[in-house]
């Protein structure tokens, strides 16, 4: 075999890149010495573009396609020793294979929160994630600004500054809507496009790149605003609260009623809740133009009990427990006035508490 036979087994034939990866977007064709023979094929496939650097320049860019490396179709390169004489020698330049294709399942979010103005809840800070798809728009300044000689370029290695450049448009573009915290879920969309734009406008013509879709995927606020915001919804629900009040003092009296301390303590919570539930009654049966009634007596008896001192407790509470069983006649009672504890049956305005029901009628009346 000849010199020149073994430098043209020597020289590349066939130039292309079958990708096996996700995240490439820019890689080298290797090859030895940069040579490249006179009429070698060119195989440019789908989703990919192809770029020939000589001396720190780009020569010619292909388009996906199947070419032959000649004169004809390489004019910036057709000057070049050898070739411009049409002879089977090589050339030297680089190849890189650039792809156009959108790369996706990247991921954005704030590392830190967003501070933003709620016209309900004032200042609060929001966090935000979300993902985006990645592809190269113009070859030529990717490989200019950003790949530079490297033999591969991968997405993870501008991942963060394209994180920044996101995170920083989001800010910008909360800040600006001035939307309520609580309309900010129904404008996903619209926010998501916003962003994309912003994000768009300056990596475009600074690298080379284009985000075709970016999406809001979350909006969450802090642990405390969202303690709020459930506590005005269940407020809502709940509707009016006077009546949701009544109605809980009124669930809750049979437990007192059935209260282990049983006696007149048990008694006396019964009350008291039966109390408190009829004054938004009363106040509510009271006429619209007139005063609102006078606050009910206070309780000022006390009960003596199993060596304890209970109350003070008002006269209905006494009838109530006297017709319970659970204050005789006998039971000690102390009051303003009193000069000491006093056996109910004897203070004259308890003696009518204790009065026996009078008698059924006679059974031809019942009849």
């Amino acid at each position: 075999m000849g010199i020149i036979e073994k430098l043209r087994g020597e020289l590349v034939d066939i130039i292309e890149w079958v990708d096996d990866s996700r995240h490439t977007l820019v890689w080298r064709f290797p090859r030895h010495q940069n040579q490249i023979k006179y009429g070698a094929q060119l195989v440019v496939r789908p989703g990919q573009t192809a770029i020939f650097v000589r001396q720190g320049r780009v020569a010619d860019v292909f388009a996906p396609g199947q070419y032959r490396l000649e004169t004809r179709n390489l004019p910036v390169l057709s000057t070049l020793a050898g070739w411009k004489y049409g002879f089977d020698s090589p050339f030297k330049a680089e190849v890189y294979f650039v792809s156009t294709r959108q790369i996706t399942d990247l991921k954005w979010g704030t590392p830190n929160p967003v501070i933003m103005r709620d016209p309900d809840f004032g200042p609060i800070r929001v966090r935000a994630f979300g993902t985006y798809t990645l592809r190269a728009s113009d070859p030529a300044t990717l490989l200019a600004e950003l790949v530079g000689t490297d033999a591969r370029f991968e997405s993870e290695e501008i991942h963060e500054l394209l994180r920044s450049i996101i995170n920083t448009a989001f800010a910008d573009v909360v800040a600006k809507a001035e939307l309520p915290i609580l309309d900010l879920a129904s404008n996903y969309q619209h926010l998501s496009e916003q962003v994309r734009g912003a994000v768009v406008q300056r990596i475009d013509d600074e690298y080379g790149l284009e985000i075709p879709q970016l999406y809001i995927v979350n909006i969450s606020v802090p642990a405390e605003v969202e303690q709020a915001l459930d506590s005005r919804t269940s407020m809502n629900a709940i509707g009016d609260l006077s009546a949701y009040q009544a109605y809980q003092l009124g669930q809750a009296m049979p437990l007192a009623a059935a209260n282990p301390a049983g006696g007149l303590a048990g008694a006396g919570v019964g009350l008291g809740m039966g109390m408190a539930m009829a004054g938004p009654m009363l106040a509510g049966a009271a006429s619209p133009g007139g005063p609102p009634p006078p606050p009910p007596a206070p309780a000022s008896w006390h009960v003596a009990e199993h060596g304890r001192t209970l109350g003070p407790f008002s006269v209905p509470q006494l009838a109530q427990a006297a017709a319970e069983g659970r204050l005789r006649t006998d039971t000690l009672v102390w009051t303003a006035g009193l000069a000491g504890w006093t056996a109910a049956g004897t203070v004259p305005a308890l003696a009518g508490l204790f009065q026996a029901p009078p008698p059924p009628p006679p059974a031809n009346e019942r009849d």
